[in-house]
């Protein structure tokens, strides 16, 4: 056994005060195939396209067999990923004909790049020939490789994160400085939600993460009482989520909804005028949530909906938007004819 000081020096672990895989020297493996798996699937459903045949949505992910992991080798990530899918869509002609098909990837891997994707769109046996069918294969086919993009695109950001560890006299981390730039040069305003902004963030233990805020304005087709009820109600959010939610409609109430993606407490209920509560995403940091307030007001035949969001961790103002944007409101505006 070599003494104290006079072995291999890729195997002295004093320069590390975890003594962990020193100089990234040994190979590690994440394994993200679960992930994969729902965020595959929630971005697949956000598919629409609209045109002058109508309008064509993804409603369901039927297939969705492959794996996805992350490899560090001597400081070097590498990413494995196959996946071969299948999603259903609904097109609705402009004369209110329904029509269904289906959309088949069979190459999404780390060997092609989104736009060479071997991509697939048919009508189901049953269905007659309509052109929304054409509207799929040029646009729908367009929507999803750029999700397919945004998944490949968001594995190498986030999950990447840790793989490589710093080492004794080695430079910071690029993924690490990439955030503190993001944090720092941010041109949304600041705002300080105690109960959000003095969470801790669990990678710095008593640093306060810094949090930004949006604002967004939607007009419903419905009355300020059916659009009440349909946050609410947890048959009504499971038909528009598509998906299995647990919604407690009460002040005090918790939430889980889209696959546990998304989790709260209604803070405030104001029969048919207002909705407050605590909101959170699955990946923000444990235990943060934003403030997210819904005013409902009575425009005769429409409803005018003032959304108010607080305390999102920085850096994630704008999937955020996006995700009630696309995910609540475009969801219930096509699923009960909002």
């Amino acid at each position: 056994m070599a003494k104290w000081g006079e072995g291999d020096p890729r195997w002295i672990v004093e320069e590390r005060a975890d003594a962990t895989n020193v100089n990234n020297w040994h190979w590690t493996e994440r394994d993200v195939s679960s992930w994969s798996s729902e965020r595959l699937r929630q971005l697949l459903l956000g598919v629409r396209v609209e045109g002058p045949e109508g309008v064509c949505q993804l409603t369901d992910v039927s297939k969705l067999d492959g794996e996805a992991s992350i490899n560090n080798r001597k400081g070097k990530l590498i990413f494995f990923y196959e996946w071969q899918l299948r999603a259903n869509w609904l097109g609705t002609s402009n004369s209110g004909v329904k029509y269904r098909g289906t959309v088949d990837v069979f190459n999404l891997s780390d060997e092609n790049d989104t736009d060479d994707l071997d991509i697939s769109v048919s009508l189901c046996k049953d269905q007659p020939n309509t052109s929304l069918l054409d509207l799929m294969k040029k646009s729908g086919i367009q929507e999803v490789q750029r999700v397919l993009s945004d998944y490949v695109q968001q594995l190498k950001s986030e999950f990447s994160q840790g793989m490589i560890l710093p080492t004794a006299n080695g430079p910071k981390l690029p993924q690490m400085e990439t955030k503190k730039t993001q944090i720092q040069t941010s041109k949304t305003q600041i705002s300080s939600i105690p109960r959000c902004s003095s969470t801790p963030d669990p990678c710095t233990t008593g640093v306060r993460i810094s949090t930004c805020g949006f604002n967004l304005k939607e007009t419903f087709q419905a009355s300020p009482d059916e659009l009440y009820r349909t946050f609410i109600n947890q048959e009504f959010v499971q038909v528009f989520t598509r998906s299995v939610a647990v919604v407690d409609g009460r002040h005090g109430g918790r939430f889980q909804l889209l696959d546990g993606n998304v989790t709260g407490e209604f803070t405030q209920l104001v029969p048919d005028q207002r909705i407050e509560m605590r909101w959170r995403f699955r990946t923000w940091p444990s235990e943060h949530y934003a403030t997210v307030s819904l005013e409902l007001v009575d425009r005769g035949d429409e409803t005018e909906l003032k959304m108010e969001c607080r305390g999102v961790p920085a850096g994630e103002e704008e999937s955020t938007r996006e995700g009630w944007t696309r995910f609540y409101f475009q969801a219930i505006k096509q699923t009960f004819g909002y």
